[in-house]
């Protein structure tokens, strides 16, 4: 399944019925009086967040999204059908942005939140509402009430408690691969991670969801590489994991391009709460470990610790940091596998 986070849609709602003019004529009764009956009213655009998705790809096929009108009223004092709702499943996270695409309607954080995105139209007075004692034929009726139409922009920013930052090849998707069961792609070249990744990870009896995002580059502020459109995926974490390549050749420089980055980016991004991991310390010794050690805790003013997400050295502590950064009401119980019960009882 492909991976799409933004996209365009055209939505409208539907519009009123009109009432309607009508008398009540029958055989041998001579003052019917009026009996037109009210429109129906239009159908409403409505967005629910759903559980179970976690891509706009539906909406690349299908951008507009019509209700439908109300029927006219009818005589005999009968309602016109009110017009049929359009519902727009849209995954957990997904923001409703206006067409300028700075002002955000909705933000569907929870399973089950909806949102009225255009309210259809009232339906119109038939001429049996407008009968008075000094109006006892009226001879009116109202139009129904037009339906609403706009363009709206939705955005999707995965949930994840705790999100992965970095330069490519420093080794998110391998840290992701070894601490949960998802497999994203993995290999020796930059950029092999083209769309965002979620994987539940768990330490110390809780589990909690992580996030790995394209790696940046200089200037991705300015479009190059992937650019930032991924970062959005980030925002909501509790904290963010910067991994930093301990055999790039200049780790410190690596560091500082991702926090010019994050700082471009604007927001409370920058502001997170931030652990620093010099990764794939396999590769260095015990030497060279010390030294990348003490000159990257000398800039980035908090201690900086060690991982090999090959080896699964430091994981463990690295893991435990991350819950410590991580509101109590976000972790799950991890549950745990159900032992098969020995029995010798033969059963078929």
């Amino acid at each position: 399944m492909k991976f799409l986070d933004l996209c365009k849609v055209y939505i409208r709602s539907g519009g009123g019925g009109a009432g309607c003019v009508s008398f009540r004529r029958e055989k041998f009764i001579e003052y019917g009086g009026p009996n037109g009956g009210d429109g129906g009213n239009g159908g409403s655009v409505i967005a629910v967040a759903v559980d179970g998705l976690n891509t706009l790809i539906d909406f690349r096929y299908q951008q507009h999204f019509f209700a439908h009108s109300g029927q006219h009223g009818m005589g005999q004092g009968m309602t016109g059908k009110s017009g049929d709702d359009i519902i727009l499943r849209l995954p957990v996270g997904t923001e409703i942005i206006d067409e300028d695409e700075e002002t955000v309607i909705a933000d569907l954080t929870e399973v089950g939140q909806e949102v009225v995105l255009a309210r259809g139209g009232n339906g119109g007075w038939g001429n049996l509402h407008f009968k008075s004692a000094t109006n006892q034929a009226p001879r009116r009726a109202n139009p129904g009430q037009e339906g609403i139409e706009r363009t709206i922009w939705l955005r999707l920013k995965l949930i994840a408690d705790a999100g992965l930052l970095g330069m490519p090849n420093a080794g998110k998707s391998t840290f992701l691969a070894a601490t949960s069961n998802a497999r994203p792609k993995i290999a020796d070249y930059p950029f092999t991670t083209l769309v965002p990744n979620l994987g539940v990870v768990g330490v110390d009896n809780v589990e909690f969801v992580v996030a790995d995002i394209p790696g940046l580059i200089e200037g991705a502020s300015e479009g190059r590489g992937l650019g930032d459109l991924f970062l959005g995926h980030v925002e909501r974490c509790n904290v963010l994991l910067h991994l930093v390549d301990g055999t790039s050749g200049d780790p410190m420089q690596d560091w500082q391009t991702i926090i010019t980055e994050l700082e471009a980016y604007g927001g409370d991004l920058a502001d997170k709460p931030r652990i620093t991991v010099l990764n794939k310390i396999d590769a260095l010794d015990a030497e060279e470990r010390v030294f990348l050690r003490e000159e990257m805790e000398e800039a980035v003013g908090t201690p900086v610790m060690l991982m090999s997400g090959v080896t699964g050295e430091g994981v463990t502590d690295v893991l435990r940091a991350l819950r410590g950064q991580i509101d109590e009401g976000r972790l799950r119980a991890r549950i745990a596998a159900e032992e098969p019960v020995e029995d010798d009882a033969w059963r078929p």
